[in-house]
């Protein structure tokens, strides 16, 4: 009986470690890893604009996001692999004390708001303030939504050009996550640049 136990015993030690070495493998290596807020009033498309860059989905009845959304993709540009974590911040004004823990250790910021509602850009001084504020000198994206609807719209593009510069944010885009026009393009311009930092 003694035998066996002693057997069993060590048998098991032998397999938690052939276990261990499968856990704890090393992590995926990365020529970069950043990472990128993306903030803005409620209904701008934030979620949907993450889900489809990193998982090229559209679901039109989206419910807004409750606290904070986690994604992640890995591009590779200029022959290097890049990690990108993007965290989405929900918009509702019961969220926005969120917002200055999220802006630490960012790499950069996208501000998103809604071409056919000009009300979208209501907290954009706000919104830069507080991550000038806690992210100190990082390229904030600002992002004209819903591209496909600019029949609708309220703001024309030389006019989100000049917000862009009248905040001196590092970058002016429009996008439709619907069709999802201009969105590889959007984060493949702000990565290059953090790249090339």
């Amino acid at each position: 009986m003694n035998i066996i136990s002693k057997f069993l015993k060590n048998w098991k030690k032998k397999k938690l470690i052939k276990r261990k070495k499968v856990i704890f493998r090393p992590p995926f290596s990365y020529d970069h890893t950043f990472k990128i807020i993306l903030l803005g009033e409620p209904g701008v498309e934030k979620t949907a604009l993450a889900q489809r860059f990193c998982f090229d989905l559209f679901n039109p009845s989206e419910e807004l996001t409750i606290g904070v959304d986690f994604y992640v993709k890995t591009i590779e540009l200029q022959g290097k692999k890049i990690k990108l974590q993007i965290w989405n911040v929900g918009g509702e004004e019961r969220f926005k004390f969120l917002i200055p823990t999220y802006c630490n250790g960012a790499n950069a910021a996208m501000i998103i708001f809604d071409i056919t509602n000009s009300k979208s850009l209501n907290q954009i001084s706000e919104l830069t303030q507080i991550v000038r504020e806690k992210a100190t000198n990082i390229p904030i994206m600002l992002i004209g939504s819903k591209l496909d609807l600019k029949e609708f719209r309220e703001l024309n593009r030389e006019e989100g050009i000049e917000i862009a510069n009248k905040y001196n944010l590092f970058s002016y885009s429009e996008i439709s996550t619907k069709t999802g026009q201009n969105i590889e393009k959007s984060f493949e311009t702000l990565t290059e640049f953090l790249i090339n930092q």
